[in-house]
């Protein structure tokens, strides 16, 4: 099944085009990066897909839904987990993180519903994997940004959705609690019974060895997508950025660096500058 499929899609906000007929297809199974620098339409594009707006031109298909035949906005949205920093100034920073990964259940903000067995359950199980049980009983509004982040995504599991949208979630956090979020992450994707990931960034090295798909947006526009170590490789993101860069892989991971003039070219710029 196709997680996504999106056909010549277009978004007009007055004279303005946030998008300009994108094509994107995610099958299930794959995991996605979404990378843009800012401006580059990422968050419109989100809002596409979780169905904040129809698109002006085009077809959209998310998790075989197709927009303009069903009325599916609410439906849509409880299978779809989304975990963003806006989301994050919404949560109620009395409840603790045990409460804000139940009310994902809900899919509201706040507990109001009684919880099932089932469900009190599967909480404690998402707060393990994710290493947040140790935190349970604290306030959301005492934990770390990285342990917020952590609760965000346990909210995002507890409706078992079948796609996980993760926008930027290392904003804020430094090295160390980076590094364990994309670790609690990186668990989540290889789960065979988990939801396929997209993940939003415009920070080359978040990029996970799990993430081999990338869809490159600029402009509203694609610029490339496909495997994406044919994407992340010096040449194609000199391109995209249009400055020389140098991409290196280690541990399977990207590493981006502005690239360094060579010894012929600073001669040469010092023989045109004696001239």
């Amino acid at each position: 099944m196709k997680v996504l499929e999106l056909e010549n899609v277009s978004r007009r906000r007055g004279e303005k085009k946030l998008l300009k007929n994108v094509n994107w297809q995610v099958e299930q199974g794959e995991h996605w990066v979404l990378y843009g620098l800012n401006g580059a339409g990422k968050t419109s594009l989100l809002d596409l897909i979780n169905a904040y707006f129809f698109p002006t031109e085009g077809k959209v298909s998310v998790l075989g839904m197709e927009f303009g035949k069903t009325y599916l906005a609410e439906k849509l949205r409880k299978q779809i987990g989304f975990v963003s920093s806006s989301l994050q100034q919404k949560i109620l920073p009395s409840d603790n993180a045990y409460e804000v990964v139940l009310s994902g259940a809900f899919a509201s903000i706040g507990l109001y519903e009684e919880t099932t067995a089932e469900m009190d359950k599967r909480g404690v199980e998402i707060l393990k994997e994710l290493g947040c049980l140790e935190y349970a009983n604290r306030s959301y509004a005492t934990l770390s940004q990285g342990e917020k982040q952590r609760v965000l995504i346990g909210r995002a599991l507890m409706a078992e959705p079948s796609l996980l949208v993760l926008d930027e979630p290392t904003n804020g956090l430094d090295f160390i609690a980076r590094e364990e979020l994309l670790e609690a992450i990186d668990t989540i994707a290889k789960k065979p019974d988990g939801p396929t990931i997209i993940y939003v960034t415009h920070h080359i090295e978040e990029i996970l060895p799990i993430f081999g798909k990338t869809l490159l947006l600029k402009g509203g526009e694609v610029f490339a997508s496909g495997d994406t170590k044919d994407l992340i490789t010096s040449d194609g993101l000199s391109a995209f950025f249009g400055i020389p860069v140098n991409v290196m892989w280690h541990h399977s991971r990207p590493l981006l660096s502005k690239a360094v003039a060579s010894q012929s070219e600073i001669s040469l710029l010092g023989a045109d500058g004696g001239s």
